[in-house]
């Protein structure tokens, strides 16, 4: 596991990289002043055919959940603030698996969809994926796009493999020399789908390197009920390792009390009603890494659902952070080794090269968040790399001035998009 020490932003970002090929990528610095993409698109003769969608059930939503907790609790450091978007990480991982075949396939298949067949996951996604579009007051986009080496005797692609990604994931497909203008278009191309808020992340090609899979999310939301000068106060954070921080607090009236027995939090919901802040603070003697152990993505629909309508003063502190984790060993330990093996892999409804076997060199993830009195912003790159009149109830306390547990949930699933704990605010 690697972290990286980044400047904190107002924005936050989340980037993870899938590389098929023999060595690992290296990032840093600052793209190209144009946006515009030089490369080759291989898009052409390939429209994006209208495909047939699945609506999120229960099926879909509890196997989602799973693989989101389980990625979570693989990927988390220890002593140190995470934050991970498990669904840049299964869009980048879905279309990947589209190339996969036997053995390869049936891992992916069971570590990203539970035993769902791939085909199924695409269907599942494709509607997903839509339903979290944005609106006036909330903004979650989605972008995909995949490049390839241009060298015939090094990577054929299969052309099916373009056509499916491109009616599922909307992926646009470039076909490109992996040169100097390369990095340029690569990073060019983050930038233009994360807002700017991400100028380079890309700094060389390895010579093995021949096909980069990247899923870019951002998200920026203002809070339903924004916090006011009044509301903000200077207090006290303990820190996992005991030391007293000062943080400034955002002081709230919530209307949802979470209690799993373990923890206690609130939600708080996104301005549009599509989004929502999930908070969890372990309780008093419960450390977060056992509480975080004691997780389970049931368990965590089961609490966010039962969430109890009752008068909640809520206090968050503001807080921004970077994290960056490389995820090939966490894959692997959920089940799915084999797409990370040169003698294994079988990435043969992806394409084949002359130079050896295709297979999955590293997948880096990296994530940025900024929550302050007016929401949250935050994003992702994938590259593969209300009040009642009645009697007066006793409010809860639920006061986050240690570490804790947080996530980004979509409403109407209770899905968790992002997912992270705050160990330290002196990051």
């Amino acid at each position: 596991m690697k972290r990286l020490n980044l400047k904190k932003r107002w924005v936050s970002t989340i980037l993870a990289f899938l590389w098929l090929g023999a060595m690992a990528l290296h990032l840093a610095g600052c793209s190209s002043a144009a946006l515009e993409v030089q490369a080759a698109d291989l898009m052409e003769g390939i429209t994006a055919k209208s495909a047939s969608g699945k609506t999120a059930d229960s099926r879909f939503t509890g196997n989602t959940a799973a693989f989101a907790v389980d990625l979570f609790k693989e990927t988390i450091a220890a002593g140190e603030n995470s934050l991970i978007s498990p669904l840049s990480v299964l869009l980048a991982l879905a279309m990947t698996a589209n190339g996969a075949d036997n053995e390869t396939l049936a891992q992916m298949e069971e570590v990203l969809g539970r035993g769902m067949g791939i085909d199924e996951l695409n269907e599942y996604l494709y509607s997903y994926a839509r339903s979290l579009a944005g609106d006036d007051q909330s903004k979650l986009s989605i972008a995909n796009s995949i490049w390839f080496r241009d060298d015939e005797n090094r990577l054929t692609v299969e052309k099916e493999f373009l056509q499916k990604n491109a009616d599922y994931y909307g992926a646009a497909a470039y076909k490109s020399a992996f040169d100097g203008q390369t990095i340029k278009d690569i990073n060019n191309w983050v930038r233009a789908n994360t807002d700017g808020m991400i100028d380079k992340i890309l700094d060389q090609i390895d010579p093995d390197a021949v096909m980069y899979l990247i899923n870019a999310i951002v998200f920026d939301a203002q809070w339903k009920v924004v916090y006011n000068k009044e509301n903000i106060y200077q207090g006290e954070f303990t820190a996992g390792d005991g030391q007293k921080q000062t943080a400034d607090f955002m002081s709230s009236e919530e209307l949802l009390f979470l209690d799993d027995g373990r923890a206690t939090g609130f939600i708080k919901p996104y301005a549009g009603g599509k989004f929502s802040f999930v908070a969890l603070l372990p309780n008093e003697g419960v450390a977060i890494e056992d509480y975080i152990a004691s997780l389970s993505g049931e368990a965590l629909l089961s609490t966010i659902r039962g969430a109890e309508n009752t008068t909640v003063i809520a206090a968050l502190p503001k807080f921004s952070d970077d994290y960056t984790v490389t995820m090939n060993d966490a894959l692997k330990a959920l089940g799915m080794p084999d797409a990370f093996s040169a003698a294994a892999a079988d990435f043969s409804r992806l394409g084949r090269s002359s130079w050896g076997n295709l297979y999955i060199g590293e997948v880096l993830h990296k994530t940025f968040i900024a929550v302050d009195e007016l929401g949250t912003k935050a994003g992702a790159v994938t590259k593969v790399e209300m009040k009642v009149g009645s009697a007066y109830v006793e409010p809860k306390i639920v006061k986050l001035d240690r570490p804790f547990v947080y996530a980004i949930i979509d409403n109407a699933t209770a899905l968790p998009l992002f997912m992270g704990t705050v160990i330290s605010l002196n990051n």
